[in-house]
């Protein structure tokens, strides 16, 4: 009796290994995946390289600028290049000027330099799908297939690529919980490129989610220590100069150049009211997505609020108790910090062809996130890549591109809400 219990307990867990086994392989599925597609884009990358002629846009005017720069320059309204004056923080000089060591100033070196940052952002991103679970496996594919993104990396050397490589690097710390140094790679990446911080409201938002109010104000401390001491020798010699070059918020951009809007007229384009429209649209709409939806379980905007104030009998107790629940799961932080990403592209007044590279990369996610079905994801995101591949621009290719974009967000907005936290609902 006993070894006939003995031979069915073997059989049964003979069974369930059996059974095991094709789960297990399956959850490793996207893993393999991915690694192909590493190895896969590698290769292309070299090719691109080896193979397809190179364009100077703004290369000649980074390295000039790097020149002012390391020949002692630090009043930013004097350091300029054939492009105009430069415009972004001073992360963006020390990166570049890492560069020219590296490179010699030299076009080829630095192109198989971004090259190797292609395939690390895009390490940074896979890990970011394959953790989140969002999209089926083969669907990972798509992060692999722009032209355009493959264009801006190692055809043009922008640095949008660094900006948006140490973003996602922020990312893949925060959805680890490492909040601190999660900031202070953010920082760095604002440092680089200004448009990083259209994540910023979203990440705010993930911040006071998960952490106390003395943990948020401390994070936001790191991130702004970085960026003093980054701007350190330029605060000490034009501390006005370089904050109003390189945090200029009021920039407008070349209506020739704008892959978005270019079927509104161009005095209406440079005119401060549709800049303070968007601008009202955007943050109306990030309120009413962080009310209905991130915030959905917790009872929108302002009951979350008032959970925080009601909870906390003293002020000390605000300042330092944690929300309950705190601990975000990964899907929820990646959407809520593309989402709110994806918003700022839908409501931004111009859109370069590098700018393709700040958003691109959330489309699948955002895709799969909406409840369309697959062939219609396919089509939306074909279309929107090929609006970034007609040039110049048209008319007719930014209402497509405006529309597309639109269809997205309110595929996004009419989906179900995923729950936010990793811990069990009560």
């Amino acid at each position: 009796m006993a070894r006939a219990e003995k031979k069915s307990a073997a059989s049964t867990a003979s069974a369930s290994a059996a059974a095991e086994k094709p789960a297990r392989s399956a959850n490793r599925r996207p893993l393999y995946f991915a690694a192909f597609l590493v190895l896969a884009d590698a290769a292309l990358v070299a090719l691109i390289i080896a193979f397809v002629p190179y364009t100077k846009i703004d290369w000649d005017a980074y390295m000039s600028q790097v020149d002012a720069f390391l020949g002692g320059e630090r009043d930013y309204t004097k350091i300029e290049g054939d492009t105009g004056p430069l415009v972004y923080p001073a992360g963006f000089l020390y990166v570049y000027s890492a560069i020219k060591f590296l490179t010699g100033g030299q076009v080829f070196p630095a192109q198989i330099l971004f090259g190797v940052l292609y395939i690390v952002n895009l390490s940074l991103v896979l890990l970011l799908y394959v953790k989140t679970e969002v999209l089926p496996w083969w669907a990972l594919g798509l992060l692999c297939l722009s032209k355009r993104v493959h264009s801006i990396f190692v055809l043009r050397l922008f640095n949008d690529c660094f900006a948006m490589t140490l973003l996602h690097a922020a990312m893949v710390l925060i959805i680890y919980h490492k909040w601190y140094l999660g900031l202070i790679v953010f920082s760095g990446a604002v440092s680089v490129k200004m448009n990083v911080l259209l994540f910023a409201p979203s990440l705010l938002l993930l911040m006071v989610k998960a952490m106390s109010i003395k943990g948020v104000f401390f994070a936001l401390l790191g991130a702004a220590v970085v960026q003093v001491l980054l701007g350190m020798p330029f605060l000490l010699a034009h501390p006005v100069e370089y904050i109003s070059r390189a945090f200029n918020l009021a920039r407008v951009f070349i209506h020739f150049w704008s892959v978005n809007f270019k079927f509104v007229p161009e005095k209406l384009f440079v005119s401060k009211e549709l800049a303070i429209a968007l601008l009202i649209l955007h943050l109306t709409t990030l309120v009413v997505f962080a009310h209905y939806k991130w915030l959905k379980h917790e009872g929108g905007l302002f009951g979350f609020l008032h959970s925080r104030f009601k909870q906390a009998k003293s002020i000390q107790q605000l300042v330092s108790s944690q929300p309950r629940p705190s601990m975000l799961s990964k899907e929820h932080i990646v959407t809520v910090m593309f989402v709110g990403n994806f918003i700022g592209i839908v409501c931004a007044r111009s859109l370069h062809y590098q700018f393709y590279s700040w958003y691109f990369y959330s489309l699948p996610f955002l895709l799969w996130k909406t409840h369309f079905p697959t062939p219609l994801r396919i089509i939306l995101f074909l279309g929107v890549e090929l609006c970034w591949n007609i040039y110049p621009s048209t008319a007719y290719s930014s209402l497509l591109l405006l529309f597309l974009h639109i269809s997205i967000l309110l595929g996004i907005w009419f989906s179900p809400t995923e729950y936010p936290y990793i811990n069990k609902r009560t």
